[in-house]
């Protein structure tokens, strides 16, 4: 007989040996993001578990958004690359898929999300218009390296003699990491997060994620956070400023993030994901990252149809417009109060 239960913090450890222990857990599952939603964002969160025997047999981490904007939200994950149900079997997936549907008729909710790297086996209306894409790594960089295209590689010796330097951190690099992905946001119209929100991750994460910094001649340009779980590296975020973007920075910074890994002996390097047939899809195929599908499935309870949050949506496009054309200082200010309610 499978339970649920509804984890509050005593049950972190519990919840994080079944995340380390699990085969398709992510970084993004671990409990520590239940505070990080809660403190920075002030959602409500139902971190549920399928119970059997005191034992966990399955998670679901669950995020309640309540936008103005957009009506009100159960998503898992939201702001990060996916989420999802992870379970032994279809029994513990079943348990959680009901609760979770209990709690969105109970709030009102007009659609349940579920962001997944695997089709869930329920009748539910999926989307497929997202792609995860990961490179497999080596312990020898060199060997990373002579996998790539002569041109590919050229590109990168392209990039260094132009006189750029990556250099890799923790906290300390906040400042510079915050002000380029500030500018670069703004440059795509999308608000930018606190600068509380990236420091708590430290907080609460410490050593497992960090900052690197891609400099022109000592001077910060691009800027990248990654995180550390099992064998891969998350990559999370990632901005440049517009005006050395024709230097392509990027080139020398991922070279640099993945050589590192390597060298780390981390097996997987997770670019994080994409929408199909995009100029970043097409980029990160050039370091040999595989593309794998990512189901975004739902459950309508007041909505009749797929909600369409993206930036390609026509009815965001006067908006995005408007927000490319403030200072970024006003961006920096504003931003926090309106993208906590954009998932």
């Amino acid at each position: 007989m499978t339970s649920v239960l509804h984890c509050d913090h005593s049950h972190q450890a519990l919840w994080d040996q079944f995340v380390r222990s699990h085969h398709g857990t992510s970084f993004y599952h671990l409990f520590g993001w239940k505070k990080i939603n809660e403190d920075n964002f002030g959602h409500k969160t139902f971190y549920l578990a399928a119970m059997r025997e005191q034992r966990i047999v399955g998670i679901f981490p669950l995020v309640f958004i309540n936008s103005l904007l957009f009506g009100k939200i159960l998503s898992s994950m939201p702001f990060v690359n996916y989420g999802g149900i992870c379970a032994e079997d279809a029994e513990a997936e079943g348990a959680l898929i009901e609760e979770a549907k209990k709690i969105t008729q109970t709030y009102g909710i007009r659609y349940l999300e579920i962001r997944s790297i695997r089709k869930l086996e329920f009748s539910l209306p999926t989307s497929e218009h997202k792609i995860s894409m990961t490179l497999s790594l080596d312990s020898d960089p060199d060997t990373l390296w002579n996998g790539f295209k002569s041109k590919h590689r050229t590109n990168i010796r392209r990039v260094y003699k132009e006189g750029i330097s990556v250099k890799q951190g923790g906290v300390e690099l906040l400042n510079d990491f915050y002000q380029i992905l500030s500018e670069s946001w703004k440059s795509l119209g999308t608000p930018i997060y606190r600068k509380s929100y990236f420091h708590n991750l430290f907080d609460v994460f410490g050593d497992a994620v960090g900052i690197f910094v891609t400099e022109l001649h000592g001077k910060p340009i691009a800027v990248a956070f990654n995180g550390y779980f099992k064998d891969t590296v998350e990559g999370m975020w990632a901005g440049s400023l517009q005006e050395h973007r024709h230097l392509q920075p990027n080139y020398v910074l991922y070279w640099e993030m993945m050589k590192d890994s390597c060298e780390k002996g981390f097996l997987h390097y997770h670019l994080g994901r994409s929408t199909a047939g995009s100029g970043a899809e097409e980029f990160k195929k050039k370091w040999n990252a595989i593309p794998q599908q990512l189901y975004w499935q739902y459950y309508l309870h007041k909505s009749e149809q797929i909600p369409q949050l993206n930036v390609g949506n026509p009815k965001f496009q006067l908006a995005i417009k408007a927000w490319q054309k403030l200072p970024t200082p006003v961006t920096q200010w504003i931003g926090p109060l309106v993208s906590k309610y954009i998932p």
